[in-house]
């Protein structure tokens, strides 16, 4: 996600929350364009969406749970 701006990375994570059902806010347009434009994000009749691969590098960069006994 270094190549994101803070901006993109926040509507992304909204973009997760609003998938699980979560009600969100109103979300960047220019943010989410961009998001389109890098295949994370999708518009639709319901608004934007998260893609398969904006879910995936949410999961790839989200840090371990903290209850995790490293073994």
């Amino acid at each position: 996600m270094d190549d994101l701006t803070s901006g993109q990375v926040e509507t992304l994570r909204d973009l997760a929350r609003k998938k699980t059902g979560e009600a969100v806010g109103f979300v960047n347009i220019a943010d989410a364009r961009a998001l389109t434009e890098l295949g994370l994000a999708h518009r639709s009749q319901e608004g934007w969406d998260i893609t398969p691969e904006g879910t995936a590098l949410l999961a790839r960069d989200a840090p371990p749970p903290a209850n995790v006994d490293p073994g």
